[in-house]
């Protein structure tokens, strides 16, 4: 029996593209829009009706996708935003419950989600994201989109009609250098796997494309990764002989530490950093050994993230990239995981993140995880150099240890 699902606003620009692949999905479909005989000359043979005859002819529905939206490329009032954005979907939120819909799913906008509320659009979107999950008996999967492509483009993304058909798909891999973007078909597969979906649970999946399928992002990262570490060596070689020498001196053992660590594709590879620990200390992960292992030198590496510098070997050797999640030991086994299933260990660890910059480190696995899926959803050239400036203007911590952990938590 297939799912039967109500899609509100498939007049609009992603209504019109997304339908006819849901329908070919095999969904039983319900248009519901303001103008029922522009819906029904759209996609003939498909049933359809106004918001106001929905609760009578919803019923027996099991999903809502929630469409109608006002858009930010739209001159209009704030008044407008609110009506659209806000009003609307508490509205449809009531009428869903009412007729038994299982699930609802809203699809929202990193606009929102990136905290983008002084306009009335990211205001409007963000008010109304936050009172559904926070009203709603029904449960809720917020989609939420970067700039959204298909056949067609709108918004930031016209700009790619002014060129020739053929040149257009790369047009967009290059423009997603700078912004995330998503395309119909992903997100229809997307949206019908969230609406197959049995459970209760309300939750958030921001989606975007893959950066991994972008040969034009693949090839930029690496040449960043290969120029940094090339300038970096050059500048900073005698900075490491000095180190090195200082660690040598200090404590007994070598001045670099090798270790292995979970890579691409789970591959276990040797990472290498200058030593921060007294020689024979346990090989677990940073916050849970005690700040007595760290060695006097130790700390000031740390703080000053000096001891990531021979990590610009493992650039060189491409296990790793400057932006990426950070590399975890074998044994930490709930980490590695929750990383696969959330599909992490697809790309390079990096000797930055932004869960780094925003002090996330492992003693949190699933907190880690989250921000890292995020950081996978929204990869962008642009986002790699805003983390790798934060870093170097000193955005994080560095490693904690086990005291440093317990501080935080009591503070």
């Amino acid at each position: 029996m297939a799912d039967k699902m109500i899609i509100t606003g498939a007049s609009g620009f992603v209504g019109r593209q997304i339908v006819p692949i849901l329908r070919a999905k095999g969904f039983d479909l319900l248009l519901v829009g303001r103008e029922p005989k522009r819906l029904e000359s759209l996609f003939p043979g498909i049933p359809n009706c106004d918001y106001a005859n929905l609760a009578e002819r919803g019923s027996g529905y099991d999903i809502l996708l929630h469409l109608a939206v006002q858009n930010n490329h739209r001159n209009v009032s704030a008044a407008a935003f609110q009506a659209a954005n806000v009003d609307l979907l508490l509205s449809l939120s009531k009428i869903a419950a009412q007729i038994g819909v299982r699930r609802f799913v809203n699809l929202g906008s990193t606009h929102a989600f990136a905290g983008n509320v002084d306009d009335a659009y990211g205001a409007s979107k963000a008010e109304g994201e936050r009172l559904l999950r926070e009203t709603s008996t029904v449960p809720v999967t917020a989609i939420i989109a970067p700039a959204i492509y298909g056949t067609s483009f709108q918004g930031n993304l016209k700009i790619v009609e002014r060129f020739p058909e053929f040149l257009r798909p790369l047009l967009v891999k290059i423009l997603s250098l700078l912004k995330p973007v998503v395309s119909i078909p992903r997100l229809a597969s997307i949206i019908a796997d969230e609406a197959r979906w049995y459970d209760d649970k309300t939750r958030s999946r921001i989606v975007s494309d893959d950066q991994q399928d972008n040969p034009v992002y693949l090839f930029m990262s690496r040449m960043i990764d290969l120029g940094v570490a090339v300038a970096l060596l050059l500048l900073l070689g005698g900075v490491m002989i000095g180190v090195a020498i200082a660690i040598r001196m200090k404590s007994k053992g070598p001045a670099i530490f090798a270790q292995d660590r979970v890579g691409r594709d789970g591959k276990v590879f040797t990472c290498y950093k200058f030593r921060t620990m007294a020689v024979g200390a346990p090989q677990r992960a940073t916050h849970e050994v005690g700040e007595v292992m760290v060695t006097d030198i130790g700390k000031f590496l740390r703080r000053t993230k000096l001891d990531e510098l021979p990590q610009l070997l493992n650039l060189l050797r491409n296990e790793m990239s400057l932006v990426g999640p950070r590399p975890c030991l074998p044994v930490q086994r709930e980490l590695v995981e929750r990383r696969k299933a959330a599909g992490v260990l697809a790309i390079k660890p990096g000797i930055t993140g932004l869960a780094q910059i925003q002090d996330i480190d492992m003693s949190n696995p699933q907190r880690l995880v989250e921000v890292e899926t995020q950081y996978l959803a929204l990869r962008t050239l642009m986002l790699d150099i805003k983390i790798i400036l934060a870093t170097v203007t000193g955005k994080g911590q560095g490693d904690r240890t086990a005291v440093d952990v317990q501080q935080k938590h009591n503070g």
